[in-house]
C-alpha cells in the first residue's frame, strides 16, 4: 500500500540507533508515542462495535492462553492499522534480514510488506494477524510465542491503547529469554499511551565469546490490578 508521507516521517523521525541497540541487548524496544491519544480512543472504541471490523474472538480462559480477551481485525484493516503495519514493515525488514543472516538462515524478506504477504498466502498464511485485545481487573496473558505458521517474520509491536495510572494500574508487558544452558531472563516493559514495543516474536541472534547464538523470547503480560486496558498487536506475517 501506499505509506502516507506524513507517516514515513513520523517513523524516520524515531530514534532508530537506541531501538536496534535496545533489540540487540534486550530483544524488545520502546518507540515513544505512535498513535495520537484520539487515535487510541478510536481503536479501543472498536472492541465493542464487533461486526465487520473482526474476523474472530478468543476468550484466553477457555483455552489456557491466560484471562481476558482478544478480537483479530478482518481484512481490509483499519486503515490506521494498515498503514502502520505496512511502514514499519518496511523499516524493520533490514534488521529482520540482519537477525537472519546471523543465525544462518536465508536473508530474504522484501522490502515490501505486500510481496511478503503474498509470499504467506502463498504457503497457505491467508487470515489477518493483528488485533485488539481487551484486559479487566484480575486480567493476565501467559507467556506464549505469535507464530500462526511456518513462515514467521522475527519483529512484531504491541502498542498500548490506554492510559496507564488512569484508565488501568498493573498489567505490564513482560519478556522472557531463554538462553542456551542458563536460567531465563526477564524484561518488564512500561509504556505510555500511544506507545509501542518492538520485540522478538521467537528467536533472536546474540554475540557471545564463540560466536553467534539464538535465545528464545516468550511474551505476556502480568495480572490488571485495577480498570481496563486496549492493546493492538501487530503482527507482520498472516496466519494458517
Amino acid at each position: 500500500m501506499q505509506i502516507p508521507v506524513t507517516l514515513a516521517r513520523t517513523i524516520d523521525a524515531l530514534d532508530w540507533p537506541r531501538i536496534e541497540t535496545d533489540l540487540a541487548t534486550r530483544g524488545c524496544a520502546t518507540t515513544g508515542q505512535l498513535f495520537t491519544p484520539k487515535e487510541c480512543a478510536q481503536l479501543a472504541a472498536m472492541y465493542d462495535e464487533g461486526g465487520h471490523h473482526f474476523r474472530s474472538r478468543v476468550v484466553m480462559q477457555r483455552h489456557g492462553f491466560g484471562q481476558g480477551e482478544y478480537q483479530y481485525f478482518a481484512n481490509p484493516l483499519p486503515p490506521l492499522v494498515a498503514a502502520w503495519r505496512s511502514a514499519l514493515y518496511e523499516r524493520l525488514a533490514p534488521l529482520a534480514n540482519a537477525w537472519a543472516s546471523a543465525m544462518g538462515q536465508p536473508a530474504d524478506y522484501p522490502g515490501d510488506h505486500a510481496a511478503y504477504l503474498a509470499r504467506c498466502h502463498a504457503a497457505g498464511q491467508l487470515r489477518p494477524t493483528p488485533l485488539l485485545l481487551r484486559y479487566d481487573e484480575g486480567d493476565y496473558n501467559c507467556l506464549h510465542q505469535d507464530l500462526y505458521g511456518d513462515l514467521q517474520f522475527p519483529l512484531q509491536l504491541t502498542v498500548l491503547l490506554s492510559r496507564p495510572g488512569v484508565d488501568f494500574t498493573g498489567g505490564e508487558f513482560v519478556l522472557t529469554e531463554q538462553r542456551p544452558r542458563m536460567q531465563s531472563r526477564a524484561e518488564v516493559v512500561s509504556l505510555a499511551q500511544g506507545e509501542a514495543v518492538i520485540f522478538a516474536v521467537n528467536q533472536r541472534p546474540v554475540a557471545g565469546t564463540r560466536g553467534t547464538y539464538r535465545v528464545t523470547m516468550r511474551h505476556g503480560v502480568s495480572r490488571l490490578r485495577s480498570g481496563r486496558r486496549h492493546t493492538v498487536g501487530l503482527i507482520f506475517h498472516d496466519a494458517r
